[in-house]
């Protein structure tokens, strides 16, 4: 059956067309017979009670340069779609925050993937809280003396921005660093928001794995290595990508949150474990899918199409 499916995401004209999970959504999408309309997080209107979309219809195709032809600008209601993918990049701003209540007003009617609901309360570096037998030692906080005595406990620690995402805002704050009071001086002068804080794990330089799961399994994984001389293994600030395969410790901690996972509508799913400790749940839009299948062969995309028919078939059922 041909699905209607509206994209939610940034300019499509700018993805790379190599890396980007939402274009590689998109292609499967096109092989399976669906429509594509795609519109940008500021298309959304709510008007009188109907949500609305700015957009266009698009078809893609994996050819630089000329990835995507666009049809005609239009208003579009969104009640009449079957499936709206919410696929914008973070920061998980109150931006970020207002399109998910807007699209609680068509959701589950129409099947908006992840589930609104979830990705606005369980924000990737807050959801692994749920978890503290999984992750390393943790703190979120704007108090400095708390900071400095969590440092003091564990060494060595990384500051992270607690709504940032690539890597951006990553530090890396040995115990002889001097520069703590000054970069949360920084912090407290961009945003009023925590930080979040984990114990440094040395063994990052061997890599922080990505771990796709889909409707709550996992289907593969990625390793990613820091360049030389950096703390953050995101592939936006230079990471290197390798094939990889799952330990027990990482199959553990699929089979603990894979559950959790398929009970709140969350269908595509990126994990990040470093040395077999869980440090974030990306929910919002996770990446991974296509250094995977060069990798190891695994459709991802296809996994992810199958898992929304199936969650289709059975809301039709239910109704």
């Amino acid at each position: 059956m041909s699905l209607r499916v509206a994209l939610q995401m940034d300019p499509i004209e700018h993805v790379s067309i190599d890396a980007d999970s939402t274009f590689r959504i998109g292609l499967e999408a096109e092989v399976r017979g669906h429509r594509l309309f795609q519109y940008t997080p500021d298309g959304l209107i709510f008007d009188e009670g109907r949500l609305l979309a700015r957009g266009r219809d698009v078809t893609l195709r994996r050819e630089q340069g000329s990835h995507v032809s666009f049809g005609e600008w239009r208003i579009a209601d969104l009640s009449g779609f079957d499936v709206i993918w919410l696929r914008q990049d973070p920061p998980f701003d109150m931006s970020y925050v207002t399109t998910t209540h807007l699209l609680d007003r068509v959701h589950p009617g129409v099947l908006v993937v992840n589930d609104p609901f979830w990705v606005r309360n369980l924000p990737e570096k807050l959801f692994v809280l749920d978890f503290p037998q999984l992750t390393p030692p943790t703190m979120i906080a704007r108090d400095v003396e708390s900071i400095r005595a969590f440092r003091a406990r564990h060494d060595e620690i990384i500051i992270k921005p607690l709504y940032g995402n690539g890597g951006a805002g990553v530090f890396h704050l040995p115990q002889a660093d001097a520069n703590l009071s000054s970069l949360l001086e920084l912090f407290g002068g961009i945003t009023r928001e925590p930080v979040i804080v984990q114990k440094y794990l040395p063994a990052v330089v061997k890599g922080d794995k990505r771990i796709i799961l889909v409707d709550g399994e996992a289907v593969g994984a990625i390793n990613r290595i820091p360049a030389q001389g950096e703390a953050r293994s995101n592939m936006h600030v230079g990471g290197r990508p390798e094939k990889v395969g799952l330990t027990e410790r990482e199959r553990e901690i699929c089979a603990t949150i894979g559950p959790v996972l398929r009970e709140k509508g969350l269908i595509f799913v990126g994990i990040d474990v470093i040395d077999g400790w869980l440090t974030e749940i990306n929910v919002t839009s996770p990446t991974g899918i296509q250094e995977l299948e060069r990798f190891d062969g695994i459709n991802a995309a296809a996994l992810i199409w199958e898992a929304i028919e199936r969650r289709r078939a059975a809301g039709a059922a239910a109704r």
